[in-house]
């Protein structure tokens, strides 16, 4: 059965029990105090005011009115991250003129307030011809105009166009945006995902402007390859800033919902209804995360208030709420009347250009992540996820352990932490693993079944085939003499502690009523340190081999 706008609705409502009428209060407090300073409190305030003209939380409305006239007045006057905040103000009101519950004369008195924003002051990241690069930020505030002249407030029409222009620069060969203006690679996966989601919104309401024909092929073109590098959890990949967290799957569902109406329109209902199915599942991690208590907009279960996991700007203020936000642009796009079928892509294999430098492999169930070149900063070179459909995502692993993450973790982490091969340090007797800058991948094959991946390691090579069967996954590895392979064992959730045991060279992770299994004809031994990602904690293993090994992780859906 497909999502429907209510369930979406109800989904957005969730999102909001998450913040209690006294914390909404004292974020309205101290805006307005300091001011209006980025997109958090307007976002806020327009998915209250979606709410409302949806019949939902209308105890809020008093207050909702005075957040809104206070959004309504400041945002033509400061800039404060409007680029985000005009299109949500404006979504609102829309949704509210659809019903009476609100006061006319007030709905045309926002209106004239934002009629009188002048884009090149209003907003942050302003591209001044067609020929600047701008960062998405500049996306952000087309769409927001677009809705500005939609409604009649404006017509912005040359400005549109001069940010939509600035953006193609930052579209890679294969279609996908590139975020990172430091480096030509670590190219981040969500900052990837929201422009094409923008994109994708922007079409749907309307834009025919000159920039139509081309922004189109771009969403056709990325959006069945999104198809491949969605995980069988219903997962965006990981890699850089902003992963994990709930909003990432919205706006993977905003895609989706998107290309299910354009092929739809072009008769082809079959790819129509499989692109509704995936919309779906990724919903259904969103609704599995909300289900928690209590909600927090990360895909872990700490304490809130630590942060763990959360870069300094991606606190829960703001980013609790993006994900009803972006729930809005989902629903805003999707279309009742197709549904899922029961078919979906289980098999596929992709590989992205070496800006985002992933390989991604899926078959019988599972789904791999191979990470090639890794930002040292939020991930680590390696075989960085193992996924099985129906089993937690972190179970065995979901993302890398980066060495010095800049995102907040409560410890030092021991080394950064994939499972990827390692050969003898002969300084130091231990092993130097392949999951730093100091070691190169080369992909020598991949199918939907298999990757065949070449690890250099020090002028050390290691070949080893990663086989995806019904029974799990199958890692036969090869290189001249001494060599290892790294192992990571789910530890601590933040609130849940698995557990593990290692007995005959058979590592084994309790979690929830699932089982990761490792089995091997090497030696396995436990490395005494701890490592973390966004998920949580893990300890970590090492195999001992030698000329050749044999490894074999199964993930056993017990419930």
């Amino acid at each position: 059965m497909a999502y429907k706008k209510i369930d979406y609705i109800n989904l957005m409502e969730k999102v909001l029990t998450a913040y209690s009428t006294e914390q909404i209060i004292g974020f309205f407090d101290e805006v307005k105090k300091v001011g209006l300073y980025e997109h958090g409190f307007p976002r806020l305030t327009a998915n209250i005011g979606i709410l409302i003209a949806y019949g939902k939380r209308r105890d809020l409305t008093d207050l909702f009115i005075k957040m809104m006239d206070f959004c309504c007045e400041n945002i033509p006057k400061v800039k404060a991250a409007n680029d985000f905040s005009v299109r949500e103000i404006i979504a609102s009101i829309n949704a509210l003129e659809k019903t009476d519950f609100i006061d006319k004369n007030k709905i045309n008195e926002w209106n004239k307030n934002l009629a009188a924003i002048i884009p090149e002051t209003c907003y942050n990241a302003v591209a001044k011809s067609e020929e600047d690069k701008v960062n998405n930020w500049a996306i952000f505030s087309a769409v927001s105009e677009y809705f500005r002249t939609k409604k009649g407030l404006c017509d912005t029409s040359n400005f549109i166009d001069t940010q939509l222009s600035s953006q193609f620069k930052r579209i890679d060969e294969e279609n996908m945006y590139m975020d990172n203006e430091e480096s030509d690679v670590h190219q981040p996966f969500v900052y990837d995902l929201v422009p094409r989601g923008l994109f994708s919104l922007l079409l749907f309401e309307g834009y025919r402007g000159k920039y139509y024909e081309k922004i189109d092929n771009i969403l056709r073109y990325a959006g069945l390859n999104t198809l491949k590098m969605q995980s069988v959890t219903g997962e965006l990949p990981f890699g850089g800033r902003s992963n994990q967290f709930l909003h990432n799957e919205a706006w993977l569902a905003a895609i989706f919902e998107y290309e299910a109406i354009r092929y739809k329109k072009e008769g082809d209902l079959k790819l129509a209804s499989i692109f509704k199915k995936h919309a779906n599942k990724a919903i259904k991690v969103i609704e599995y995360w909300l289900s928690e208590t209590p909600i927090s907009h990360i895909k872990n279960k700490f304490p809130i208030d630590t942060q763990f996991g959360c870069e300094n700007y991606a606190y829960f203020n703001k980013y609790m709420i993006t994900t009803a936000s972006f729930l809005y642009a989902a629903l805003s796009i999707c279309d009742e009347s197709i549904e899922e079928c029961e078919e979906e892509i289980t098999s596929a294999s992709y590989l992205t250009s070496y800006h985002f430098h992933k390989l991604f492999v899926k078959k019988h169930g599972y789904a791999l992540e191979f990470d090639l070149n890794a930002d040292p900063h939020y991930e680590a070179n390696g075989l960085g996820r193992v996924h099985k459909e129906g089993a937690p995502s972190a179970i065995c692993i979901s993302m890398p352990c980066a060495e010095k993450p800049e995102y907040i973790n409560n410890l030092e982490n021991a080394f950064p932490l994939s499972i990827c091969a390692g050969i003898k340090d002969r300084d130091n007797g231990g092993y130097i693993f392949a999951t730093g800058e100091n070691t190169g991948y080369k992909v020598i094959d991949f199918a939907d079944d298999f990757a065949l991946i070449e690890t250099e390691i020090n002028g050390k090579k290691v070949r080893s085939k990663y086989i995806l069967k019904e029974n799990g996954v199958e890692i036969n590895s090869e290189a001249e003499g001494e060599f290892a392979f790294l192992l990571p064992a789910f530890h601590f959730d933040g609130r849940d502690y698995t557990d593990i045991s290692l007995e005959n060279n058979v590592l084994k992770i309790n979690y929830r009523g699932h089982s990761c299994v490792y089995k091997t004809n090497g030696n396995i031994k436990e490395n005494q340190k701890l490592s973390a990602n966004r998920n949580g904690l893990y300890k970590s293993y090492i195999i001992d081999a030698e000329n050749s090994l044999n490894i074999k992780i199964e993930i056993i859906n017990r419930i």
